[in-house]
Formats: C-alpha cells, structure tokens, sequence
C-alpha cells in the first residue's frame, strides 16, 4: 500500500503544490518563499518520515500570509488524501518535545472532525526574521487542521525563544502524526465504533 497524497492550490495571490508520502524516510523538498516556514515544514517533514515535495509562488510583495496560509490548507488536504479510508491505522497519538527552554506537547486524533485547541507563552516575540509573523502559527495550525480534518491539542506550557517555542510544535506535531497515521498490526478495519473516520 502507497499512501500518498497531492493537493494543488491557486488562486489570484498564490500557486501551491504538494505531495506527501507518509511511510517514507523523510526526504523534503520545499520552497515558499519564506525561510522559516520552509525551516518548519523540512521539521515536520524529516521528523515525521513523511516525503514532502512543496513549492509555493505567493504575493511576497505583500507580506507572507497568503502564501503560508494557502500552503497549509494544500498541505492539510494532501495529508487527508494520503490517509485514504484510514484502515489499520493507530488514529490517536501525542508525543512531546523540548527545543532548549521550550516545550511543546501535542496530541491528535485523526478523526475526520477539525477542531484545534493551541496555547503559546504569551509575550512572545512579535517576528522570526524579516517574514513570519509569529500569530502565523495558529493560523498555519487552523488552516491545515480544517483541510485534514483532525482533531489536533498544540500546548507550549513554557519557553522563551520564539523560534524554539515554533520549533518545538512543529517537531511534536510531526511525530504525533506519525504515531497516529502508522498502520497498527492488530488493526485490520477503521478504528472507529462508527465504522468511519
């Protein structure tokens, strides 16, 4: 079984194109634009073993929100199409990573319903670098979780450095996806009492 997926994005402030493998070995390839978020999503990419291919052309001369913003809704809908019906699957994970300071906890459930519940220390640094605002994590979360439809709790109880504070999510993000997209031996249907995810 190959669980791939691709989702094509364009519209009058951005083109986007991605593709994931999730049983892969965590090559990336991506390129948006903005350097952070290309940092973030090679992250998600090597540290959930999913092959990531993305390639953005946005409206930069404006700011980088269309373009990280439309990046995350094709890459939440290539995940959902990668998963297929979802049969064998574990479903549910969680995993926690410090970075340094900080410290990331999520958990999922990848149960065809979105809803995201995220916290940040407050006070954070308004900017990473010249290009990421860093309000844009919630936003990147929102965004992928309504085109993956899962169920996704993001919590950094502490840390200081902005970038490590990112960081960190995105690196417990893809790990918790990982646990929860991999097949399960002692699954052979949708584990779901509904029959369904």
């Amino acid at each position: 079984m190959t669980r791939t997926g691709r989702a094509e994005r364009t519209t009058k402030e951005t083109s986007v194109a991605v593709e994931i493998g999730l049983d892969g070995t965590g090559t990336v390839d991506v390129s948006t634009g903005v350097g952070f978020y290309d940092h973030m999503l090679d992250q998600l990419g090597r540290h959930g073993l999913f092959d990531l291919t993305v390639k953005t052309d946005g409206d930069l001369h404006i700011d980088s929100h269309h373009t990280i913003e439309d990046t995350s809704l094709a890459l939440g809908a290539a995940f959902r199409q990668a998963l297929g019906d979802k049969r064998g699957i574990v479903r549910f994970a969680n995993a926690s990573v410090p970075l340094d300071e900080s410290l990331a906890q999520v958990t999922v459930d990848l149960s065809g319903r979105p809803y995201l519940v995220h916290s940040e220390p407050e006070g954070m640094a308004p900017m990473i670098g010249a290009d990421y605002d860093t309000t844009m994590t919630r936003h990147i979360l929102e965004s992928f979780v309504a085109q993956a439809q899962i169920a996704l709790h993001v919590h950094v109880p502490y840390g200081r450095n902005a970038h490590h504070i990112v960081e960190c999510q995105f690196k417990a993000l893809a790990r918790a996806l990982r646990y929860a997209s991999e097949i399960d031996p002692r699954q052979t249907g949708i584990p779901s009492t509904k029959g369904a995810l």
